[in-house]
């Protein structure tokens, strides 16, 4: 009851402090103030529920590989991984970290404010984005597990917490540089965004 209503107050804080930065067009600080207040409300709000749906949806999505490859087994109520040698066993939970809950999160709170795409396009992107950001968590997930199938247990933490997150991190920042950098850049020069097949 009280985190609840902490948030509550929180969000009618936020969004009248983000009145005042509209009014008196502060847009920078609009962009800044919506994107971070998002963000956390939205954080605040996925606890548990939230964080549990993500995990699910991302096991599932492994346990289809897993199922195909025959590497590993998805255990989908316990949110579990089990990676099965002839040496070792070795269990990976998708958890907080693991369910790319964080990054989506991140991810919408910034195009919601982003001022160059419209209403439309920001909820296109928001959603291509969601799966974009979804299927490079299910391949970092697939490539830790391989590395993890054929090397053992000695390899699980550099294949996780490097290997891993390095390949995931730069799918991510292709879908950044894509839809923040990129876009910026072409609506700058051309004072329009021009998408491929665009005859004008």
């Amino acid at each position: 009851m009280l985190i609840t209503t902490i948030i509550l107050i929180g969000t009618i804080i936020w969004v009248y402090i983000l009145s005042v930065l509209k009014r008196a067009k502060l847009s920078a600080f609009y962009f800044i103030t919506g994107s971070v207040g998002l963000f956390l409300i939205l954080m605040a709000l996925s606890r548990p529920y939230g964080i549990w749906l993500f995990s699910t949806i991302v096991t599932r999505g492994i346990g289809l590989f897993g199922s195909l490859s025959g590497m590993f087994t998805a255990f989908y109520r316990e949110n579990l991984i089990e990676i099965q040698n002839t040496h070792d066993t070795i269990l990976m939970f998708v958890d907080y970290e693991c369910s790319g809950i964080i990054e989506t999160t991140a991810f919408w709170s910034l195009i919601a404010f982003y001022p160059v795409y419209s209403r439309k396009e920001r909820t296109i992107i928001g959603v291509a984005g969601a799966l974009w950001i979804y299927a490079a968590n299910i391949l970092r997930l697939f490539v830790v597990a391989t590395i993890v199938f054929f090397n053992g247990n000695k390899i699980f933490f550099l294949a996780h917490s490097v290997l891993g997150r390095l390949f995931f991190y730069i799918l991510v920042i292709a879908l950044y540089y894509n839809v923040f950098t990129r876009a910026h850049i072409i609506k700058n020069f051309t004072g329009k965004l021009i998408y491929k097949g665009d005859e004008k």
